[in-house]
């Protein structure tokens, strides 16, 4: 049904044509190759003039972008297994593996907030003496670097794998903006504090964006509904279809961090449609609910399908 192919039996239909892949992912292979070369080079730079400085901002800095740099591989090593074909053993092929990936990404961040929140709170109990030319300099090449690789990834925001790697590399421009302003009043007042002090803020930024991706991803990996899809609305739209009598076993869940499955039993006692019917339900659901993947079964009465479902 759809846009490629179909097959109809039984009163069951399914689509996998062209609109089931109108979202699949896009290949950012060269960004991810870019991005993950850049802040590798930079995590090492930035943690050893940290060191040298004195500076935990620069350390918690490179710290996360440690993370990122973890968080990019997986992405990218995701969105690359997301396009292998099914096979016997994996039917839906290794798609689901952009969901796993936002969700160990999620856990990385989690622990570097725990690694970072523990070394300022003891920088804050012992203040040490930072060099705030070498912070402000550092974190400012940092905001280049992060700044230029998120902008790789800002065509990508509709899949959560893709939105955490453009959310990685936002925040840490962001971040690396506050350790440039604490290397500058450091300069001007000389105040120890205000190193650890910025590094909290580093933690209250990260743990922001953390949050929201672990709540997507977390949903996803539950079978959730996927944002930007309302179960209502697709179910209003089935049930006041013509003939359509009543809808049930109604599941939409996401196959990966771009593609959207559908299952629904129809009951139409006047019998079945027809596949044009089962077309145009499949063409409705692509277009306006962005589902690509649509499996619709046809009942007679529900739950009596002796009479040739």
């Amino acid at each position: 049904m759809g846009a490629g192919h179909t097959h109809t039996a039984n009163g069951h239909s399914h689509d996998h044509g062209g609109g089931g892949h109108a979202h699949a992912p896009a290949d950012f292979g060269r960004a991810f190759l870019i991005g993950i070369i850049l802040n590798t080079a930079f995590v090492a730079i930035e943690a050893a003039y940290g060191w040298i400085s004195g500076s935990m901002a620069l350390i918690a800095d490179a710290g996360h972008n440690l993370s990122d740099v973890l968080a990019l591989l997986l992405a990218w090593g995701a969105s690359v297994a997301a396009k292998r074909p099914a096979s016997g053993r994996f039917t839906y092929g290794l798609k689901s593996s952009t969901i796993l990936a936002a969700l160990a990404n999620a856990g990385l961040l989690l622990v570097a907030i725990g690694a970072i929140l523990y070394e300022t709170l003891h920088r804050m109990a012992q203040p040490a003496a930072v060099q705030g030319e070498t912070m402000a300099i550092v974190a400012g090449i940092g905001i280049l670097i992060n700044a230029g690789t998120a902008a790789m990834f800002m065509r990508g925001q509709h899949d959560i794998n893709i939105r955490g790697a453009f959310l990685h590399m936002a925040a840490d421009a962001l971040v690396s903006l506050g350790v440039v302003v604490a290397g500058l009043l450091i300069i001007w007042t000389g105040a120890a504090w205000i190193d650890p002090a910025v590094s909290l803020v580093i933690v209250a930024v990260i743990a922001w964006g953390t949050w929201g991706l672990l709540k997507d991803s977390v949903a996803m990996s539950m079978l959730a509904v996927p944002k930007g899809i309302s179960e209502a609305k697709v179910r209003g739209f089935l049930a006041g279809l013509p003939g359509v009598a009543a809808v049930h076993d109604l599941h939409i869940w996401p196959m990966s961090t771009t593609e959207t499955a559908l299952t629904a039993h129809l009951v139409m006692p006047g019998g079945h449609p027809g596949d044009a019917f089962l077309g145009d339900i499949a063409e409705e659901l692509k277009h306006h609910h962005r589902i690509g993947h649509v499996t619709v079964q046809i009942e007679l009465a529900r739950g009596d399908c002796a009479a040739g479902c």
